[in-house]
């Protein structure tokens, strides 16, 4: 099976009709439910917020920052800790708790995100209290630049990364990522210390593009889960 999600977005390319919609939709979230729901363009980036403006009282919603361009993304789908979020102007973000795996309207992709066992990252949630620490993982990535040529697509980038946490302020935990392989970059998470619960990050999301800022605005509560049909 693993092998078939990793083949399956070369095959499509090679029909020359591919977008990041599609490989947002077969390998980070494949669940036909989503298919149709995005609209990505192929050849140009989607449109952001000319400002940006505020969720609507009681909307879950997140703000993405990406240089100097802003958005509001709202909650599209939902599966326990796996989101899919969308702006107006058709920047879709998908995430797995704090972590942005895939995205589909901009210049660059980020077509995937796994890890060889857990992500490090659910160790914040997990360890609620714990305060600092540090650990290792390593985790593949792939790339492509919009369009369908697949010459633009980067499969299996491996990353060997590094995860510290520690105190930014008394009530706030800074966790620094620091990966290093066929790119290098620094992710930070602020995290509320008691609960370990993401509420800013900078997340690294392709070489060719600036690190993009996730602020959370609002969060569903678990009454608020959409089930999926399957």
């Amino acid at each position: 099976m693993r092998w078939f999600r990793m083949a399956l977005p070369a095959l499509l390319a090679a029909c020359g009709q591919t977008t990041g919609a599609d490989i947002l939709n077969v390998v980070a979230w494949p669940v036909p439910q989503i298919v149709g729901m995005i609209t990505a363009p192929s050849e140009r980036e989607a449109t952001w917020d000319g400002e940006a403006t505020e969720a609507a009282p009681g909307e879950t919603a997140l703000r993405l920052i990406l240089g100097s361009r802003r958005g509001i993304a709202t909650l599209l789908q939902e599966e326990g800790e796996r989101r899919l979020w969308r702006t107006s102007g058709g920047v879709v973000v998908a995430t797995e708790g704090a972590r942005v795996v895939a995205t589909a309207g901009l210049r660059e992709v980020l077509a995937a995100t796994r890890f060889d066992g857990a992500d490090p990252l659910a160790r914040l949630a997990a360890g609620g209290d714990a305060g600092e620490g540090e650990w290792r993982g390593t985790r593949v990535v792939d790339v492509m630049r919009s369009g369908s040529d697949p010459a633009r697509m980067r499969f299996g980038v491996r990353l060997d990364c590094r995860m510290r946490a520690g105190a930014a302020a008394e009530d706030t935990l800074l966790v620094e990522e620091t990966c290093r392989g066929d790119a290098r970059f620094t992710n930070r998470f602020w995290a509320d210390a008691r609960s370990g619960a993401v509420f800013r990050s900078e997340q690294w999301i392709g070489d060719g593009l600036p690190m993009l800022v996730v602020e959370i605005l609002a969060m569903p509560a678990a009454a608020e889960v959409i089930p999926l049909t399957r």
